[in-house]
């Protein structure tokens, strides 16, 4: 995520706000520009101050309107009264049970993060017909009796159980399920891996080094998520995987191993957005850079953005330490994890370059 800067007074602002602390402006995202801009009424619409969009009027999302749970905006002749984001939501929160709205802000916050990154590299979220995709679309519910809500991915609809928005719920889960990086960004990221993986590898000529990398993933899920769950990781999880969970079946490695590629990209941005650069004296930490185009994966190599995410790592970590917070990023990677992180980096590079060349 990079950083951004009121258009009217200049004032660092952040992703998730609606106005500017210092000069009381309203702010709002353009999705197709990828970027929070300063905002004036002009009668029932607003007029973007930063100069690549000041020329169109935009409206506030009907979320933005209705619920104060959206910053995003909606350009004046889109017949559709929601963002880009928000339209993808087919069941949300009941908002007359106490504390769903709270719920759904936590969930709108990091599921637009999510967006925000599919966005910059230029994925799709709507069907593609020629090939038979679904489009992707998101369910928010809690649990009914006798009718628990599980969390996942099912022909493109994926569903979160409104309880993880609850920091203690979420936290007992975390301890019972033993995953040290449970987080609602990091759900997100998981469950539209799955997604993406329907619509870049299943079926295509990726499948093959897919399988060499991750394995068959037509072996039984179910059986393999049962042993999981039983029997516990496999034994030589770390050598092969990025996360106990991913040892349990191709598919959950594929998951698992995007949505690190997705922590790696995010977080490194923005380091790099803030100008951060590092100089650690370990030899394997390479200086981070602050060139945001040598860590855009559809401009770079990956061995660019991976040299970058090392060292922030190793700073990040000892930063939290020295709050005497866990790590914030308590992972190792193996080389044959590197290996999938580099597949997936060349599949959304070849992505984009096909969508360049029909346009």
């Amino acid at each position: 995520m990079k950083n951004f800067h009121c258009d009217e007074c200049g004032n660092l602002v952040f992703f998730e706000n609606v106005l500017c602390v210092r000069c009381n402006h309203t702010l709002g995202f353009i999705p197709d520009a990828l970027d929070l801009t300063t905002v004036d009424p002009e009668g029932s619409l607003w007029r973007p101050l930063a100069e690549h969009s000041r020329e169109r009027l935009y409206r506030l999302c009907a979320n933005s309107v209705q619920h104060h749970i959206c910053n995003w905006l909606v350009p004046q002749h889109d017949p559709d009264p929601l963002c880009k984001a928000c339209r993808l939501n087919e069941v949300v929160p009941d908002l007359s049970v106490p504390g769903n709205q709270e719920r759904w802000l936590k969930l709108e916050i990091a599921k637009r993060r999510t967006i925000y990154t599919i966005l910059r590299l230029k994925l799709p979220t709507e069907a593609d017909e020629k090939n038979k995709k679904p489009p992707l679309r998101f369910h928010f519910k809690a649990d009914a009796p006798g009718a628990p809500v599980m969390t996942g991915h099912a022909n493109g609809i994926i569903t979160i159980n409104t309880a993880e928005a609850d920091d203690d719920e979420r936290e007992r889960r975390r301890v019972a399920l033993n995953e040290p990086f449970r987080t609602l960004l990091g759900h997100l990221r998981h469950e539209i891996a799955h997604y993406y993986w329907e619509r870049l590898i299943s079926n295509t000529p990726h499948l093959v080094q897919y399988r060499e990398l991750f394995g068959d993933e037509t072996t039984d899920y179910s059986d393999a998520l049962k042993l999981y769950y039983t029997q516990g990781a496999a034994a030589d999880w770390q050598n092969r995987c990025v996360t106990p969970y991913a040892s349990s079946h191709p598919w959950e490695d594929w998951a698992e191993a995007f949505a690190h590629y997705l922590h790696i990209l995010d977080t490194t941005e923005t380091a790099a957005s803030f100008g951060i650069s590092l100089r650690p004296r370990h030899p394997n930490a390479p200086v981070m850079t602050a060139d945001l185009k040598k860590i855009n994966p559809l401009q770079s190599d990956f061995d660019s953005l991976y040299e970058n995410w090392l060292p922030l790592t190793y700073a990040l970590n000892e930063l939290n330490r020295g709050m005497g917070l866990p790590d914030l990023y308590p992972f190792v990677i193996s080389t044959p994890v590197i290996a999938k992180l580099r597949f997936i980096h060349d599949v959304l590079h070849e992505f984009d370059s096909a969508s360049h060349r029909t346009q």
